[in-house]
């Protein structure tokens, strides 16, 4: 096999599909976001960021192109509102370059792991490293300015225990333990996922120009908000700080800056990738109330991912990613 030659498989494919469809609709938050930011600490990471992209979208495009397979529409500056008014704070903006990086890393890491040919590791390698760049660079400056909200701290034992009772899995009556090390990784990130998909739904929903993508992120923010009381309610009770709200961020501009299209397909988009982090959650959890929390949530999402689907369908606004052959098609008699 002439490895130099390889063709790209059904999952390269859909990683670089995917890729660049996510990649150009946060580039666009991100264009908007260059525009109204005052900080110039914080534009100048906005600015690394478009310039990075603008990188990798060339790059992803030419693989495309080179096997065949047409380049996604993804979100173009047709999705882009110029001139529109201040939406979020500088903060939030800082904020969701922070959270978006998270879900870069995770993107280009799947990526990689399916990827075989040398030139698509090699690509994703320099994601990679883009990626833990800008990692570094948000939160470096979110501690300077004081912003950065670190997980609970815990106290070290004085050695090693071992489970030794049932009661390990027991939140619910009372007479269980406390939360686990190896629990707050979920609760505590999941908790930061769900003040930013909340705030970007009242955000949204503020702007949009269609009543049923308004009523849909409406939607969106109750179940974000429900599922931060949900979690809190155990970090509580633990008596564990919880990530602070995000919402006094958001202006009272009902200005569009995105299109519904764009802003429907976000909203969408977190949902669909908090189902992951939820259940690494869950795969973690080992109390029972916690548990419960995590499946309560996950089946939640679902629904909401459904009604998703069905307004982007409805729509005509949900691009289709490449299928596999329809071979019963092109065996019919064409004559």
């Amino acid at each position: 096999m002439d490895k130099e030659n390889l063709k790209l498989t059904a999952s390269e494919i859909g990683s670089l599909w995917g890729e660049y469809v996510n990649g150009t609709m946060t580039d666009a938050v991100n264009r908007y976001m260059f525009s109204i930011i005052e900080d110039e600490s914080i534009k100048e990471i906005f600015d690394s960021a478009i310039k990075t992209f603008e990188k990798q979208k060339n790059q992803i495009a030419t693989f495309m192109e080179n096997d065949g397979f047409p380049v996604p529409i993804g979100f173009t500056e047709s999705d882009l509102n110029k001139g529109a008014e201040r939406l979020f704070t500088d903060i939030f903006c800082l904020n969701y370059l922070h959270i978006m990086t998270l879900h870069g890393l995770l993107g280009h890491t799947t990526s990689l792991s399916v990827s075989v040919r040398k030139d698509l590791r090699d690509f994703y390698d320099s994601c990679d490293n883009d990626g833990k760049r800008m990692y570094h660079q948000t939160i470096e400056l979110m501690l300077k300015k004081g912003i950065f909200q670190r997980d609970p701290l815990f106290y070290p034992t004085k050695k090693p225990e071992f489970v030794s009772s049932q009661d390990f899995k027991d939140g619910i009556s009372g007479k269980g333990r406390r939360l686990a090390a190896t629990e707050i990784i979920g609760t505590s990130f999941n908790l930061k996922k769900s003040v930013m998909a909340k705030s970007l739904s009242i955000g949204f929903s503020q702007v949009t120009q269609s009543k049923e993508v308004r009523k849909f992120l409406e939607d969106t923010e109750k179940t974000s908000d429900n599922q931060i009381q949900s979690i809190s309610k155990i970090m509580h009770k633990d008596n564990l700080p919880i990530p602070k709200s995000m919402e006094t961020e958001v202006t009272v501009s009902t200005d569009s800056p995105f299109s519904d299209k764009l802003m429907l397909y976000h909203i969408g988009f977190l949902f669909q990738t908090a189902q992951v982090y939820q259940g690494a959650g869950l795969a973690s959890a080992m109390r029972t109330d916690l548990v419960t929390t995590y499946e309560g949530i996950i089946l939640k999402n679902l629904m909401v991912t459904k009604k998703w689907f069905n307004l982007m369908e409805q729509n005509k606004w949900l691009e289709q990613p490449p299928l596999a052959p329809n071979r019963k098609e092109i065996a019919k008699d064409k004559s």
